[in-house]
């Protein structure tokens, strides 16, 4: 059963980081990011206006998957990140079958 998480990343790169570094850094990182948009387990990515953030949400079949692509992304180590896990609300028109 695919399970939904709402997950904040705030990045903090050094700002004395070699800028080529910093580069291939991103580029693995959009890299890895956009393999898991793909697959559908990364379904919808937002930026934070005005910050180095974004809110993802994931769909995943477990914490430990979601736990293996979090910790697989090259920017991991310079993130901060929040996990929300999500569940329908019965308000939702989405999931009222009589709309």
């Amino acid at each position: 059963m695919t399970q939904l998480y709402a997950v904040r990343m705030d990045v903090a790169l050094p700002p004395d980081m070699d800028p080529a570094a910093r580069d291939d850094l991103l580029a693995r990182e959009k890299a890895y990011s956009q393999r898991w948009q793909r697959s559908g387990h990364w379904p919808h990515i937002w930026r934070c206006v005005g910050q180095y953030a974004n809110l993802s949400v994931f769909a995943v079949d477990s914490n430990e998957q979601l736990h293996q692509i979090l910790w697989g992304l090259p920017l991991f180590p310079y993130m901060g990140i929040t996990v929300t896990p999500l569940a329908a609300h019965p308000s939702d028109i989405a999931q009222d079958p009589a709309q």
